[in-house]
């Protein structure tokens, strides 16, 4: 039987006189090669890939649909979107109100929300309304209770400081926008009565 001829460019076989005195090296250094040369180097697929199926891992990879991103705003029948009214949510500054003899002051919150159909609605509020809505969410709404963020914390000592008011801003704007892009709550009487009862 004749030995088949090398393959192109494979590395010659080693034929020592005596098989156990093959270096260790030597054996090393024909796994690595072999290794090197079947696996892909480049963003290239070789013919041998091409031609085996492919295993689960790499065909959920491969068809995997891309995320889409919907608006249904423009459907006011939509499931998701029917208690929706607001479009965005920003507090845009602030007005600190001081007592008559200077004690009893308190800040309060410029709130517009931009409205899906009409134009924006601005709100004056201060902290302890933010409070009292969220407390009669917790109460009508239990299961949603994750859903409904912290208000930011109380300071007695920090409370009219500028760093500590910007803090709070950024905290109850993001409260009220999970509240009004949540169709569950800006659906609900109570958001809606809150609210609206307060419209400058």
């Amino acid at each position: 039987m004749e030995p088949e001829p090398e393959e192109a460019g494979a590395a010659p076989p080693h034929s020592p006189s005596n098989p156990e005195s093959t270096p260790a090296h030597a054996e090393t250094d024909n796994q690595s090669t072999t290794s090197t040369v079947s696996r892909p180097i480049s963003g290239v697929v070789p013919p041998y890939w091409r031609r085996h199926d492919r295993n689960i891992s790499q065909a959920s990879q491969s068809s995997l649909r891309g995320i889409t991103l919907e608006d249904h705003t423009a459907d006011p029948d939509s499931e998701t979107t029917r208690g929706l009214w607001a479009r965005s949510v920003a507090i845009d500054d602030h007005v600190v109100v001081r007592g008559m003899t200077g004690v009893g002051s308190y800040v309060v919150w410029n709130c517009t929300i931009q409205t899906l159909d009409g134009g924006p609605i601005v709100l004056r509020m201060r902290y302890s309304e933010f409070d009292d809505l969220r407390q009669r969410l917790v109460t009508s709404f239990p299961h949603a209770r994750s859903a409904l963020p912290a208000l930011p914390p109380k300071s007695v000592l920090f409370k009219f400081r500028p760093k500590f008011l910007e803090s709070r801003r950024v905290g109850l704007e993001y409260f009220l926008n999970c509240i009004l892009l949540n169709p569950e709550f800006s659906g609900s009487p109570i958001v809606k009565d809150f609210l609206f009862g307060r419209i400058c």
